[in-house]
Formats: structure tokens, C-alpha cells, sequence
């Protein structure tokens, strides 16, 4: 089978149906990479980071949190605002290709929560939007999974993997920001195994991040 590292763009063929003469095969332009902005969406606190794939392990350019809980809770309208201009900061200081977000999760007990939740959401879809990036998002158990090997993970455990897959010195603090750097991770290891071929919701490991990442100090393509 020809591949687009061995073989100019003119030369690559495929099998016609029947088998009985090679066909034109279109070439596929790798997209550069790209920096990912994980995003924890909260009314309250919101966790950000961005993560740069230039190396062998991505880097951590910023990561932190956006506050309104020590604004008036009744004040909906200007703790959006806060957190509208907040995440429109972050992404016009560095710069982000695509933005990775978690999935809104809220237990059908507790429908207000997901009706305030969904005002932080919406006003973090609508930054990126007006800023031209595309937005995956991923739901919680499959960060988890990805990162940790198990959906169920603690808050505890998904900080030391986000320590031991970043080379952190120590874990991340708050939660909110590991959780962000998390679904970073999530989108950056989805998006490696999906340009090799694996099965882009497996889980990543440090036994098989090594094959998800590449061998000298270019990152992994992203595909947006």
C-alpha cells in the first residue's frame, strides 16, 4: 500500500472496483497542528487550558479558571458576561485551532442545574463561534476513560493522570483545571489515534501513548 510519506501526491493509486487497473487516488493535505483550548464549563468556576502539540508531550501553555461566584447569584445576565469576555481572552491571547468541551452532564433530579449550566455553555459555543473555531465536545466517562482507563474515575485519579500524561511536577489544582486539561488530552489523543487508523475511543495510556505519539518532535496532525 503507497504512502503519502514515500510517494509524491501524482503517483498515488488505488484498485478500481473490478480489480483490474489502478485508479487515481486523491491525495490528502495533513492539516499543521493545532493548539487545543479544553474547556470545563460551570456558571460558577470555569476551567480552561490550553495545550500545545508541538513535542512529544504536548505542552501546557496557560491553564486556569474563570470566577463569577463571587458575583450576585441572581445576577445571571452579567456572571454570562464575565464568563463570555473571560473565555474571549484566553482564546485572542493564544490563539487556540479548535476548542474541546465537555459535555453537559446533569442528573434529571436537578433540571435547574442543567438550565444554568446551559447558560455558561452557550455563552462559551457562542465566543467560539464568533471567533471562527470549531468546538468538539466529548461527555465525561469518555474523557475519563481515555485518560484514566476507566469511566468511573474520581476526581483524584483523572489529576495524577493529567500529572503523569503532561509531566507535571505535581497534580493540577483546582479540579476545574484538571478537568480542562483533561478533555484537552481527550481531544488531542482522539484525533492522534483517529489519523492512525486506531479506534479513536479507546483508552490512552502511558503503555500505549507511545504509539499515539510521534518519534522525533513533530506533534500529531489534528483534525479539526
Amino acid at each position: 500500500m503507497l504512502s503519502t510519506l514515500d510517494h509524491p501526491a501524482h503517483l498515488l493509486t488505488r484498485t478500481s472496483p473490478r480489480g483490474d487497473r489502478p485508479m487515481p487516488f486523491p491525495a490528502q493535505p495533513v492539516p499543521p497542528p493545532v493548539r487545543i483550548l479544553g474547556l470545563d464549563p460551570g456558571l460558577n468556576v470555569t476551567g480552561y487550558a490550553v495545550l500545545d502539540p508541538t513535542g512529544r508531550v504536548p505542552k501546557v501553555c496557560e491553564a486556569g479558571v474563570i470566577r463569577t461566584d463571587d458575583l450576585d447569584a441572581p445576577d445571571l445576565p452579567r456572571r454570562v458576561r464575565v464568563l463570555y469576555d473571560g473565555l474571549l481572552e484566553v482564546i485572542d491571547q493564544y490563539r487556540p485551532g479548535v476548542m474541546a468541551v465537555e459535555q453537559l452532564f446533569a442528573h434529571y433530579d436537578h433540571p435547574r442545574t442543567a438550565v444554568l449550566m446551559a447558560h455558561a455553555r452557550g455563552c462559551f459555543l457562542l465566543a467560539a463561534a464568533l471567533r471562527g473555531l470549531p468546538v468538539r465536545s466529548y461527555p465525561p466517562a469518555r474523557v475519563k476513560k481515555t485518560i484514566t482507563g476507566s469511566g468511573r474515575a474520581g476526581k483524584e485519579q483523572v489529576q495524577h493522570a493529567v500529572m503523569r500524561e503532561l509531566g507535571l511536577p505535581k497534580p493540577p489544582e483546582p479540579h476545574d483545571v484538571a478537568d480542562a486539561l483533561a478533555v484537552a488530552l481527550c481531544h488531542y489523543y482522539t484525533t492522534a489515534a483517529a489519523a492512525l487508523g486506531a479506534d479513536p475511543a479507546g483508552t490512552v495510556t502511558r503503555v500505549n501513548r507511545d504509539r499515539l505519539a510521534p518519534t522525533g518532535g513533530d506533534a500529531p496532525d489534528e483534525a479539526a
